[in-house]
């Protein structure tokens, strides 16, 4: 059943049976004090506005059955998947690899690289570790959401401009809709994160849709409330089996 999702820049008919949530980068390093977003010189704080409704949306789709997934921007331990561009990024001492105070930064298996204790994955939800900024490139990503049939994306975390606007166009290419929970994302410009949002909205949704966990939350309850209650079985027909 589809339900009307209040979104700009026009309302999207979304089937949540169809619908996947996808996490982006929500990483110790990057919002917690001594990580790498805050080694390059960023208030991490600003991102720390995104956790509320992240945790939010994240406990309603699960209540709902929603497929869950999560991504983690990282590498292997010898860098061999990370370009030059990146790793020659910043000052020499605050470069991807090079040991912080939540070990190695932005390399798998290192502290800092896990997802932050109030967005801590179930088992049966999926990471994508992902060498590049967005959650297409060099992953799984497209063939888990084939198998499982979903055709729309809702999209939060971090940062807005760059992992979560490179997934997003990223997800455009392939098919996929994308409704991008505007105040489950954030950066450490505010002045980016309202842009890259309209930017995503633009010219008819040129790459998708933006709204709030508040009114996915609500069109999610109105779906569920919709659905034909499960048959139940009297005793007559029970001792007649």
């Amino acid at each position: 059943m589809q339900c009307q999702v209040p979104a700009q820049p026009e309302p999207l008919a979304v089937d949540f049976r169809r619908s996947a949530l996808l996490i982006i980068d929500m990483q110790r390093d990057f919002l917690e004090p001594h990580g790498f977003g805050a080694a390059l010189g960023n208030d991490v704080s600003l991102l720390g506005r995104a956790v509320a409704p992240c945790k939010a949306m994240l406990e309603g789709a699960r209540a709902a059955g929603i497929l869950v997934l999560h991504t983690r921007e990282g590498h292997r331990p010898d860098l061999s998947d990370a370009p030059k561009t990146k790793i020659e990024r910043g000052a020499p001492e605050r470069r991807i690899g090079v040991a912080g105070p939540m070990g190695r930064i932005l390399v798998r298996g290192e502290a800092g690289h896990g997802i932050i204790a109030d967005l801590q994955p179930l088992p049966s939800e999926p990471v994508i570790d992902k060498p590049g900024k967005g959650a297409f490139y060099q992953t799984d990503l497209e063939l888990l959401l084939r198998n499982r049939g979903i055709d729309t994306l809702l999209i939060a975390g971090v940062t807005t401009e760059v992992c979560v606007h490179s997934t997003v166009r990223e997800a455009n290419d392939r098919g996929f809709r994308c409704l991008v929970l505007g105040d489950a994302c954030a950066s450490y410009h505010p002045e980016f994160h309202e842009v890259g949002l309209r930017m995503i909205a633009a010219q008819g949704a040129i790459f998708g849709w933006v709204t709030t966990t508040e009114a996915v939350l609500a069109a999610l309850s109105d779906s569920q409330a919709a659905r034909p209650a499960a048959p139940v079985e009297t005793v007559a027909e029970v001792e007649s089996a």
